[in-house]
């Protein structure tokens, strides 16, 4: 009986004695898991202040075809028993709610049941005082919300919309909410321990939504009240102020309802925890381990190993290629998903990744002995050196061919992945003897111009143009000029490249990470973004690797003190998906995927080089949870690879999907469950090629 199964899942989670069973208001015997009391504690006093004054509960009953009605709830201690609760509404309602509540280590376990007493739509929601000034806190939602979300614009979650938000927890990479009050360095979180195995399909995105089955989502989220920052939770799901759609489009709020019918009951638990941290980036690291430990994240069994997913992945380097005049390149920008026809478009960084991707197809070639791939990888860079620069001697960074356009701003991010495939195609060619004079100068006037770029606190701009004016003057994408540089320093050996890295970390260290600041090194968005501190995280890992001493230290600390903020956005759950959405239907679990920004709410496979980071860090520090990780990123993006019989919703063996829609959000077409129809597989052949030949970094930078 599901009484019995959950009573067993209390005693071996927990290790508590039962210390009685208390007979509560259920419709039959076989609810009697309604009226089970987890049992009396000793030990220390509870550190979460939880009491009816802390507590607001209310529940939502809608009738279709009407408006719901909200119904507020008073928390009432049942007798003998100070941690079980009743919630009772000031008129009847057809259904009886009670809570059961124990602490242990700081943590406040809330057990809830919901019965019905007849068939009924409900939407419950709770929230708990933290006690703090809503002005002396941070937010955090990870993968979602960092901060007060102030580096994002109005048209996305953000603080200039609304200092209260509630979201559905799918858009989290886990299912929590915490606040943490700068002022005292004080923390509370929220987070849901039920099991996430279904969702369902509703008819509107907005206002008062029914489902179509049942659901495992709720929602989480914190909220001003009158000046004090609380928590807020519920279930099933509800947004607001705003939902948020696609990319920069809030929508109305929206409030689904379940149906729960007459005998039928449901279970929900929460857990409340508070604690103390440094600083913001100390409480991320804490949360994340705690997120960690409890969603216990394992690798993804696929029969995929990384043989398998090189020989897949490299029919799209055979199948993209386009020569024309102008350039030999990887289509890999702007393709269909239907189709997956090449087109004009070529990129050299960021989305397409085209010269890495030929020094992977080279690398590759070589080792199978595929003499295609070597032959069409030479001339790929043999037309870049040819025709692939400015005036000036940057890269031209995204050109369509087809339509006679090339892009006239530049960015610090483009020409430093150029710049980072081109020092490893140098270094593999020159250890097998060949070398390209044409290309070392090439690359040492683009170095030039990188030391004239930077600025005196040692940011890039983001932005510029071939005569170097500044078009944004924004410095978040700034670590991604740390890595070239410190190739350059050891393939080139001049120590004015390795200076220029240092100071980036200078930059990095005083504006990105003691702030937890990290912001817009993707290109197609302003905002809060993984990117950012994944690059923070790989330019002092670098770094780190060619210094030593005390100062390898400091950058191997920088490093660790980064990559949790990236961490944070890979999730730990797999979300559930309703029947007929494509990807739960192929049965893909999202543990180990990565959201992306605030502005952009889907996953996807961004990881390159980081899973050699977590690696590294886990030496470092003996920290098992990150190489642990990096094995469930590296299992599980191997979930999606398109093959005969398995294509994923893709055209094409090989090319690997992009846009990951996997809550409530679409790029412009699809939504939940799908991809959006226009992709770039460029780049995500590139990362994954890179997360499956690991040590590149270190074999450069140590040799």
């Amino acid at each position: 009986m599901a009484w019995e199964i959950y009573l067993n899942k209390v005693l071996t989670e927990s290790g508590l004695v039962l210390i009685h069973i208390i007979m509560m208001s259920c419709m039959n015997l076989k609810f009697l898991l309604c009226g089970i009391a987890i049992g009396l504690l000793t030990g220390s006093a509870w550190a979460v202040n939880y009491t009816p004054e802390q507590v607001n509960a209310h529940i939502s009953l809608k009738v279709p075809g009407n408006k719901a009605k909200q119904y507020p709830l008073i928390l009432k201690r049942t007798q003998n028993d100070n941690a079980a609760y009743q919630l009772v509404a000031s008129e009847n309602i057809p259904l009886t709610i009670s809570q059961k509540v124990k602490e242990a280590n700081g943590r406040l376990h809330i057990d809830m049941c919901i019965t019905a007493l007849e068939d009924v739509y409900f939407n419950y929601g709770q929230n708990v005082s933290t006690g703090f000034r809503h002005d002396d806190c941070l937010f955090y939602m990870p993968g979602f919300w960092y901060r007060r979300n102030l580096r994002s614009p109005k048209e996305a979650p953000s603080f200039h919309t609304s200092d209260s938000w509630v979201v559905r927890e799918d858009r989290l990479s886990a299912p929590l909410t915490g606040i943490y009050n700068e002022k005292d360095k004080r923390y509370m979180t929220v987070n849901r321990l039920d099991k996430f195995t279904t969702d369902a399909l509703t008819t509107h995105k907005d206002g008062e939504v029914i489902l179509s089955g049942k659901t495992s989502l709720g929602f989480t989220g914190f909220e001003n009240q009158n000046g004090v920052a609380a928590l807020s939770f519920g279930f099933p799901y509800e947004e607001a102020p705003r939902s948020y759609i696609r990319k920069l489009t809030l929508a109305p709020k929206v409030k689904a309802f379940q149906l729960l019918k007459k005998g039928e009951n449901i279970m929900l638990t929460w857990e409340i925890s508070e604690n103390s941290a440094d600083d913001f980036s100390d409480f991320v690291r804490h949360a994340w381990e705690y997120s960690y430990d409890t969603y216990a994240p394992k690798p993804v069994d696929t029969p995929y190993s990384i043989s398998d997913m090189k020989q897949t992945l490299s029919n799209y380097f055979v199948n993209s290629l386009v020569s024309k005049p102008e350039l030999t390149y990887n289509s890999g920008v702007g393709l269909r998903t239907d189709d997956c026809k090449s087109n004009g478009e070529a990129e050299i960084g960021f989305v397409g990744r085209v010269l890495l991707n030929s020094f992977n197809a080279l690398e590759y070639g070589w080792e199978t002995n595929r003499e295609e791939l070597k032959e069409n990888s030479l001339k790929i860079f043999d037309s870049y050196l040819k025709n692939g620069f400015t005036p000036a001697g940057f890269f031209k960074e995204f050109v369509n061919l087809n339509r006679g356009f090339e892009e006239p701003v530049h960015s610090i991010r483009r020409q430093s992945e150029g710049i980072y495939a081109i020092l490893h195609f140098l270094a593999y060619e020159k250890k097998q003897g060949r070398k390209y004079p044409e290309w070392e100068q090439r690359v040492k006037q683009m170095f030039e111009m990188f030391l004239k770029l930077q600025n005196a606190d040692g940011s890039f701009p983001r932005k510029f143009r071939d005569d170097f004016t500044i078009v944004d003057k924004s410095g978040g994408s700034t670590p991604s000029a740390t890595l070239p540089l410190v190739l350059g320093y050891k393939y080139f050996k001049d120590k004015r490249y390795l200076a220029s890295a240092r100071k980036t970390a200078e930059y990095l260290e005083k504006e990105l990470i003691s702030k937890a600041d990290y912001f817009s090194s993707t290109l197609d968005a302003n905002c809060e973004d993984k990117e950012a501190s994944l690059y923070a995280a790989t330019a002092t890992y670098y770094l780190s690797l060619i210094t030593k001493g005390e100062e390898h230290k400091h950058y191997a600390d920088l490093t660790k003190k980064a990559a949790y903020f990236a961490l944070s956005w890979y999730y730990l759950w797999d979300v559930p998906f309703a029947p007929g959405q494509m990807l739960g239907d192929i049965g893909m679990k999202t543990r180990g995927w990565g959201n992306v920004s605030v502005e952009n709410n889907h996953i996807d496979v961004f990881v390159f080089e980081f899973a050699d980071v977590l690696r590294w860090l886990s030496k470092e520090y003996k920290e098992n949870r990150l190489s642990d990780f990096a094995e469930v990123i590296s299992t599980s993006m191997r979930q999606l690879l398109p093959h005969e019989g398995h294509m994923c919703g893709i055209a094409k063996v090989g090319y690997y999907p992009e846009v990951v829609q996997h809550t409530n959000w679409d790029y412009g077409k699809n939504g939940k469950g799908y991809y959006n129809d226009i992709f770039a597989p460029g780049w995500t052949v590139a990362s994954l090629w890179e997360l499956y030949t690991p040590g590149r970094a270190e074999t450069f930078l140590k040799k």
